[in-house]
């Protein structure tokens, strides 16, 4: 009998407790520009965290607030800025905080 593997949603949830790939896979979605991606990728780093549950009650409310503007309208003020940092040659970066903070 060969040996159960891990489907890929466990496999990306696990690699996701690392910050960098957490990091890396949130900015690559971003850079994406589809609001539904970026949605479930945000799901996906919270599940990889322990779920919204364990978030304090502020972060929870930033998460609440994003989530809605990503599921109705699509957050667009999040991709005009992304838009506008591409045309002058930047682009938006997510970094993993040092533990000092």
């Amino acid at each position: 009998m060969m040996p159960r593997t891990a489907s890929y949603h466990e496999d990306l949830i696990q690699s996701l407790n690392e910050p960098l790939d957490a990091a890396m896979y949130i900015e690559v979605t971003i850079e994406e520009g589809e609001p539904q991606m970026l949605r479930k990728a945000l799901s996906n780093v919270l599940e990889a965290r322990g779920g919204v549950e364990k978030l304090s009650e502020q972060a929870k409310l930033h998460y609440e607030k994003l989530d809605k503007a990503l599921s109705h309208s699509g957050c667009p003020e999040l991709y005009c800025f992304a838009g506008l940092l591409d045309e002058l040659g930047f682009h938006l970066a997510v970094t993993v905080k040092s533990s000092n903070h």
